[in-house]
């Protein structure tokens, strides 16, 4: 819905309705792609199915060219597009700690509400999991806040960081993409598992 309520299209109260409808969709759409099952998430680690993988790659290119060519067209002012500031050590933590805890219980946060909706046990403790966490987080931020906001780098993208016009990277990043989909073919055919073991 970004950047349409800072034009003004609707009220924080339409934004929180709107904000409800496309998370519904998505968590939908997550369910009906498999992604809602730790096996076929898990699977990508084994690199027998790089399902996950290829669905976010194909999100980023989309959503990239979309932005690319709407702010082009002068549709969309970029300047208004949030963009999260680099925190370089706590973001490389977070990920770290995101990544351990897929590879572990086979979701990301997104998917593991997904799989709860649909009555996965696994799921529902995945999301106690993450509550538990977050308040633990919350009650200790003051002692972390240091950490958190420490290496600073400002709001970073890689045309800016690489030197390079948006174009040059819009273009690498697609084919990035298209080597990726065809090495994760490759991928998925050498390492298949027989179907006794699926």
């Amino acid at each position: 819905m970004t950047p349409l309520a800072k034009y003004g299209a609707f009220g924080d109260e339409m934004g929180l309705v709107m904000a409800f409808i496309i998370g519904i969709g998505f968590g939908f759409f997550l369910e009906r792609a498999g992604f809602g099952s730790a096996k076929k998430l898990v699977s990508q680690f084994y690199l027998d199915d790089l399902a996950v993988f290829k669905v976010m790659f194909t999100a980023i290119v989309t959503a990239m060219l979309g932005v690319t060519y709407l702010a082009w067209m002068g549709v969309l002012d970029l300047s208004l597009v949030y963009m999260t500031p680099t925190w370089l050590w706590p973001q490389i933590v977070g990920g770290l700690v995101l990544g351990v805890g897929f590879a572990i219980g086979g979701y990301c946060p997104g998917t593991s509400v997904a799989a709860t909706a649909t009555g996965r046990i696994d799921g529902l403790v995945y999301v106690l999991g993450l509550v538990f966490g977050t308040v633990v987080f919350a009650e200790a931020f003051p002692l972390l806040k240091g950490f958190f906001y420490s290496g600073s780098y400002g709001q970073q993208t890689l045309p800016g960081v690489l030197g390079l016009s948006y174009g040059v990277v819009v273009f690498a990043v697609v084919l990035m993409a298209i080597g990726g989909f065809a090495g994760a073919g490759w991928l998925e055919k050498r390492f298949a598992r027989p179907a006794s073991q699926q």
